[in-house]
């Protein structure tokens, strides 16, 4: 694994941007680092919608959401100083989403932390960035929770958790 190639794993929440800028303080200015920002799609949940429309509208906004969130931490990361040739971000769609069918690469949705360490793994990425998520501790320990699951099943790689 490399550890000058970070994978900084979003959801577009606040304690991603949080991240997101932690290593745009951290390392800017910095040279030899190649940052790649990812975004693990998780389709609204089709039960929740009355139709098939208003599913598919529904994908498009958070879409269009996630990609402006990706977009944004590509830029306070060359604004924080990283060469812009040195910031990727990456958008994988779920198999099974209402926007992207048919893309090359996607998400089963069987475990976000499971796809992001296969993307880790495959990407020699040494360091893995990855926000903390608001959640209580009891809502942790009955749902989980994708940032512990990262931390407890991550091997061979730096694991950086900002809060």
């Amino acid at each position: 694994m490399d550890p000058k190639k970070i994978l900084i794993a979003v959801d577009a929440s606040e304690n991603s941007a949080r991240a997101v800028n932690y290593v745009a303080d951290l390392l800017g200015g910095s040279g030899g680092f190649m940052i790649t920002v990812l975004y693990i799609e998780r389709p609204p949940n089709r039960d929740l919608f009355p139709d098939e429309a208003s599913w598919v509208e529904a994908g498009q906004t958070q879409e269009l959401r996630i990609r402006t969130f990706l977009k944004q931490a590509r830029t306070t990361l060359t604004a924080g100083g990283l060469a812009p040739e040195a910031v990727a971000i990456d958008y994988v769609p779920h198999c099974q989403s209402p926007v992207n069918q048919g893309a090359a690469e996607c998400s089963i949705g069987t475990s976000i932390a499971r796809d992001i360490l296969q993307y880790q793994q495959r990407g020699d990425f040494g360091t893995l960035v990855i926000g903390r998520r608001g959640v209580s501790r009891a809502e942790e320990f009955l749902f989980g929770s994708v940032t512990t699951k990262v931390t407890h099943l991550a091997k061979d790689c730096t694991v950086w958790v900002v809060q």
